[in-house]
């Protein structure tokens, strides 16, 4: 399991929200410096997301994401795929609704491009952006469990209910070449009291039906919710047994709860 350390940025500066509320904002300075600090601690990957595109659908912050980007591959390691050169990662998502856009951010150096409001609106989109950059557009499925038990996609910036489950959307893609689904549990985001281990759980089975790769995110305080994540295993059908491809950490490692070398450790824990 990946660590994916977090960058939310809005006004040019990080920012941290709970579970999505905009008025609920606590500021951490500067986005450059955030950066440094998890490719210093050995994070291989850098997730990015541009919140007010994520409400409005139009970029706010592609500047000091090109920024991020430029010096995340200036760094050490290796590259995903379809970049060249050395470098850390970077995975990033808010306000990308069209093909148009994927290509935009794309042709900034990022290694994956998250399709959040745009792929719950228009799911085929989804797939043809998948079908012509292979690994490198991943789903966003940031969710709510509603009271009858259905776990639904939200968007909008988590503001608006999409009225689909997961389970439906992630069938629409099965076999098809997403990079992954980044799952969020809204309810726990900036919490810090653990993962939806339950959601999570349930929607790896999910995912290793549609042969899909996941990314948690939200609710990660401690280690331990690091070791917890790492070592939940689904069957697939075809591969035997599936555990998440990532996690994404975000308050917890700007406040210092640990290091970004303490997670890395605690993601690689055998299952």
């Amino acid at each position: 399991m990946e660590l994916y350390p977090a960058i939310d940025l809005r006004d040019g500066g990080a920012v941290r929200l709970t579970q999505g509320d905009f008025d609920r904002e606590v500021r951490y300075g500067d986005p450059l410096a955030l950066a440094q600090r998890f490719i210093e601690g050995g994070a291989a990957w850098i997730h990015v997301v541009d919140l007010n595109a994520a409400r409005t659908g139009v970029p706010h912050e592609r500047a000091v994401l090109a920024k991020i980007v430029e010096l995340a591959t200036s760094a050490g390691g290796t590259a995903g795929p379809g970049i060249a050169g050395p470098g850390i990662r970077v995975q990033t998502g808010g306000g990308i609704r069209t093909e148009d856009d994927v290509a935009a951010v794309l042709d900034l150096g990022v290694a994956r491009v998250v399709l959040g409001t745009a792929a719950l609106e228009d799911p085929a989109l989804a797939t043809r952006c998948a079908r012509r950059w292979p690994g490198r557009v991943a789903v966003g499925l940031d969710y709510v469990t509603r009271a009858d038990g259905v776990a639904e996609a939200r968007g909008h910036g988590w503001e608006q209910g999409s009225g689909r489950a997961l389970d439906e959307l992630l069938m629409i893609w099965a076999g098809e070449p997403i990079g992954a689904v980044v799952a969020t549990a809204i309810a726990r985001d900036g919490m810090l009291g653990g993962s939806d281990l339950v959601g999570v759980r349930a929607l790896l089975e999910l995912a290793a039906l549609s042969s899909l790769p996941v990314i948690a995110s939200g609710g990660v305080g401690t280690l331990d919710d690091l070791r917890d994540l790492a070592t939940l295993i689904a069957l697939d059908p075809d591969l035997g047994e599936r555990t998440l491809a990532g996690v994404i950490v975000g308050k917890a490692l700007v406040e210092g709860r640990f290091s970004v070398e303490e997670a890395v450790a605690a993601c690689t824990v055998s299952v």
